[in-house]
């Protein structure tokens, strides 16, 4: 089961290809879109080979009231959601959820830093935006491997000017990024799993508070390359298998079995399983767990992590 949620049916307005791997898609939902923060996001229900199946989305920019913008990614090894999403031509229905918002935006702080990282840049840009229009002090990075894929970067640099610095085929040094900030300044990055990993570590090295870095991923390509895993749910007398291009939460939602989800992003650890055995290794893809936890293979976040080899896992369902 998901968190509650209100579903409106839509349908492509337009699209546009921002970069060669990135597209940008309208999507004008009956009734008009709803108000949404910056740092939002959206839930789009499509057909991935064959099946329904829901993915998350950061709406790109400031709302409107009539039609919401996303950009997707094409991923040809992913788990075929991009490729459905490029396949849409204007016109084309969907249903879309009401905007949610796990990585809201503080107005506070004395000082903000942007980091972005590819596609990891569409929640970031209703942010600059917004704090530019408010005078706030604020830098961005903004990262990519070529300048063809700097999607976003022309109309960042309408609202940044020189606050915005393009980092293309480089690492970010994030501890001299972080040690030129000023005290309570914050950071809001969003980006690869191991862009993220290096900005936790250098952020805790500086002795800086945690909850001035907020961050959020468009997830992990994880240790090992997907594959077909074994699972199996003794509470349920349960044994399945977990495909290449599925995700284990959408597996188990095809079998009936009941799971919390909300963010399927491996964020928000709704989903997170308690793992009774593992046969192989657990291929932690999410930013929910601890270190701690990832090494102790206790839980697993089933909406992104991957098993090489088999599993035994737990529900929190019990019988009447």
């Amino acid at each position: 089961m998901k968190t509650s949620q209100t579903w409106a049916d839509a349908h492509v307005q337009s699209l546009r290809d921002l970069t060669p791997t990135v597209r940008e898609f309208t999507l004008r939902p009956a009734g008009g879109a709803l108000a949404h923060a910056p740092g939002s996001h959206l839930q789009v229900q499509l057909l991935v080979g064959g099946q329904p199946q829901t993915r998350s989305y950061s709406l790109v920019g400031e709302p409107d009231g009539e039609a919401y913008r996303i950009a997707v990614k094409r991923l040809d090894d992913g788990k075929g959601g991009s490729l459905a999403m490029w396949q849409l031509a204007q016109g084309d229905r969907l249903r879309v959820s009401e905007p949610q918002n796990h990585f809201a935006l503080a107005w506070d702080a004395p000082a903000y830093l942007l980091a972005a990282g590819g596609i990891g840049v569409t929640p970031l840009v209703g942010m600059a935006r917004a704090l530019a229009a408010r005078g706030a002090a604020v830098r961005m990075l903004y990262a990519a491997r070529s300048d063809a894929e700097l999607a976003y970067a022309d109309s960042l640099r309408d609202s940044l000017g020189d606050a915005l610095r393009t980092c293309v085929g480089e690492r970010i040094d994030f501890a001299a990024e972080i040690a030129a900030l000023s005290p309570g300044a914050q950071l809001y990055l969003c980006g690869p799993a191991p862009m993220l990993d290096a900005a936790r570590r250098a952020w805790e090295d500086s002795g800086r508070p945690a909850a001035d870095l907020r961050y959020e991923t468009f997830g992990s390509s994880g240790r090992f390359a997907p594959q077909a895993f074994r699972v199996q749910i003794p509470r349920h007398a349960l044994d399945i298998t977990v495909p290449a291009g599925c995700s284990l939460l959408d597996v188990l939602e095809g079998a009936g079995v009941q799971t919390l989800s909300d963010c399927r992003r491996g964020e928000c650890g709704l989903c997170a399983m308690d793992v009774l055995a593992v046969d192989g290794a657990i291929d932690h893809r999410d930013v929910y767990l601890s270190e701690h936890e990832r090494q102790a293979n206790s839980r697993i976040c089933a909406c992104v992590s991957r098993v090489v080899g088999s599993v035994t896992l737990d529900t929190a369902w019990r019988p009447d």
